[in-house]
């Protein structure tokens, strides 16, 4: 009998231990499915095995695990969904970002942590450097699509970066409203200084005060005549920006030549621009001497 209960405790011990021992599988099971459940997203990178992409039980904005992506080396990474649009329609996505030493490897305000549509320029504003969480959006037109990859990206259509973002919070906003305010906001901004290089040679070129009169001019003569042209169906305010900081980037197009596109402006204008409601944005340059 004393044999009997001997083995019956140790069979109690055996089956506690064994059970114990299945629990901690589950766990670690369990935590490496958290870890690698994207759901639904895709992952993505130029240069292979290059990035680290995980759900991050520790850094997170909201109760879910945000999704990280760690470049200890240049690449273009990013999650991404397939998403189904209606043709023509509106939509807007956002989430909140963020960053621990983000950088490109050119210096291109359009590379860094943003979202964008794969395959395209659409991009929301691309956040760099080290920063907390804020919100970031993307505001499109399906156009033909029915569908689009969305993307959470740390690089950019334009580049490779590296460092390491935080994505949380997604959220798809379909057939936004549209606005029945027939005022129309417009955001004029003034580069008094050039200095770029154009086919090899450094350029440096200023706008005069005379040229800012006939700009400021311009601008009333427009939105009088929006104003009186559409019977006051249109409304225009402007805001005029000067920015003393020399623009010293031009993009080049063999089909166009040298131009300003927005990754050459967007560090001097986004400060402005940032939750404004501007419909349009105007950039004065000089580029030749007359």
């Amino acid at each position: 009998m004393k044999k009997f209960k001997e083995r019956t405790k140790k069979g109690k011990v055996g089956y506690i231990l064994t059970l114990l021992f299945l629990c901690i599988i589950l766990y670690f099971a369990y935590q490496f499915y958290q870890g690698n459940n994207f759901n639904d997203f895709i992952r993505s990178e130029s240069n292979l095995y290059t990035s680290e992409f995980k759900r991050d039980s520790e850094i997170k904005y909201s109760k879910q695990r945000s999704y990280r992506i760690v470049s200890d080396k240049y690449n273009d990474a990013m999650f991404y969904k397939t998403l189904k649009v209606e043709k023509n329609r509106p939509y807007k996505v956002s989430c909140m970002v963020k960053t621990q030493n983000v950088a490109s490897e050119e210096n291109n305000s359009g590379i860094g942590a943003q979202i964008s549509i794969e395959g395209t320029t659409e991009r929301s504003t691309a956040i760099s450097g080290t920063s907390d969480w804020q919100e970031i959006e993307l505001i499109f037109n399906s156009k033909d699509r029915e569908e689009i990859n969305i993307g959470f990206r740390l690089g950019g259509y334009l580049g490779n970066a590296k460092g390491t973002a935080w994505f949380s919070d997604f959220k798809l906003e379909e057939g936004i409203d549209k606005d029945d305010n027939n005022e129309w906001k417009f955001a004029c901004f003034i580069f008094k200084n050039t200095d770029v290089t154009i086919d090899g040679n450094q350029t440096k070129l200023s706008v005069t005060n005379s040229d800012i009169r006939d700009i400021e001019d311009t601008l009333y003569r427009f939105s009088s005549s929006a104003n009186t042209l559409s019977n006051g169906k249109m409304k225009v305010k402007y805001d005029v920006f000067e920015i003393d900081e020399p623009l010293s980037k031009l993009s080049y197009d063999k089909e166009f030549a040298y131009y300003v596109a927005p990754e050459d402006i967007e560090n001097q204008i986004k400060d402005k621009i940032t939750g404004s409601d501007y419909d349009h944005i105007f950039v004065v340059i000089r580029l030749r001497r007359w």
